[in-house]
């Protein structure tokens, strides 16, 4: 009769802790609780190293992983959200194919009640999401901008310079913040004449880049030149990304020789990109060192995890360089809490950096990169 008592008394002190608590809480570490993580393509550099330097960060915390990847298709992306749900996930990072058309998935993990952090890129129209981790895109666009003008010596020399923009893809909230960085460097040269866009494409709107495709911008560019360029030279071609700097250059091979190229910015240090630079093709681009933003992403799910509220106090007990910010960042519901990285500008003198970061090796001839894909 006691034994039947007793395992009456730890059933009920079961389901009671249970239904307390919602899931049972698990101690750091011990593999319970499931982190799912969504990325946008596995197709384009950028993501696959992210997606898999991710997995092997949280796992090695100690929690299992789910990792999918949507091929670019915010429609594929809502359902991988909901089928990590139904698999109870315990918490989603989401760098978003279109940040503004996870609502309906991210309504369901409101319901659950599973936190929701945006990786990368900030995810539009929803209470889910309460913490952004990523880089400075602002301040992205603003070192390309910065770079062409140090590079034309635009408030030094005589006369004018011709540039054009290819910009992120419209539906990365991203983009915006990458070029009103850019422009802002350059608006008041292009106010005095000193710089002129020939196509006269300014704007966001019509600049943008459908999917950072490489194939879209060379094609785009392919029509500037051909178009607004037949007598005209073209200085600098302010590319959003390395994806689309790639597209740019294809095009401009068909014109330029290697040492009479006009500038060309990029951004992600892809290794493709790299071996440009080294050849004397594109002039720079950003480096984002993932393991910094997967370190801090980790640390503030971690405290998520453990029940915690992560603070701008955060930022001090951080190895990397990392600001805090609740104010800028407004998914057209609320102010998301951010916590901004600092990218840095990389052209082929410095491309040391990349490898002290520990993502990149130099190849047998010692002259271009490799990545590392995983520890």
């Amino acid at each position: 009769m006691k034994r039947i008592i007793a395992a009456v008394m730890s059933a009920v002190m079961l389901v009671s802790m249970t239904a307390c608590g919602g899931k049972k809480e698990s101690p750091e570490g011990s593999g319970k609780k499931t982190v799912g993580i969504a990325m946008p393509s596995v197709k384009l550099p950028r993501w696959n190293s992210d997606g898999d330097y991710l997995k092997s960060l949280f796992e090695k915390s100690g929690y299992e992983v789910k990792l999918v990847y949507s091929d670019n298709d915010s429609a594929r992306q809502n359902n991988d959200i909901i089928s990590m749900l139904n698999e109870d996930v315990d918490l989603l990072l989401i760098a978003a194919v279109d940040g503004k058309s996870l609502s309906a998935s991210l309504d369901e993990a409101k319901k659950k009640e599973v936190p929701v952090v945006a990786y990368d890129r900030l995810i539009m129209n929803t209470n889910a999401v309460t913490y952004y981790v990523t880089f400075d895109n602002k301040e992205v666009g603003r070192m390309q901008g910065s770079y062409v003008r140090d590079k034309l010596d635009l408030d030094n020399s005589r006369g004018t310079f011709n540039i054009e923009f290819l910009s992120g893809d419209i539906a990365d909230n991203n983009s915006k913040y990458v070029y009103d960085g850019a422009y802002e460097v350059l608006k008041d040269y292009i106010a005095s004449g000193k710089v002129i866009i020939p196509s006269g494409m300014t704007t966001l709107a019509q600049t943008y880049i459908a999917r950072w495709d490489t194939g879209v911008a060379k094609n785009v560019l392919k029509l500037r030149l051909n178009k607004y360029y037949s007598d005209t030279r073209l200085d600098a071609v302010i590319c959003a990304s390395d994806s689309l700097a790639l597209g740019a250059l294809e095009a401009l091979d068909e014109i330029y020789k290697v040492n009479s190229q006009p500038i060309v910015t990029g951004q992600d240090g892809d290794v493709n990109n790299i071996k440009e630079l080294v050849d004397g093709k594109q002039s720079m681009t950003i480096f984002k060192n993932i393991r910094d933003e997967a370190s801090v992403a980790l640390e503030v799910c971690k405290k998520i995890l453990n029940g915690e509220v992560p603070t701008g106090k955060l930022v001090d007990s951080l190895a990397v360089d990392v600001t805090y910010d609740s104010e800028s960042y407004y998914n057209d519901v609320k102010f998301v809490q951010t916590y901004l990285l600092r990218p840095m500008v990389i052209t082929k003198e410095n491309l040391q950096v990349m490898v002290n970061s520990g993502l990149y090796q130099w190849d047998q001839e010692n002259k271009y990169l490799e990545q590392i894909m995983k520890e």
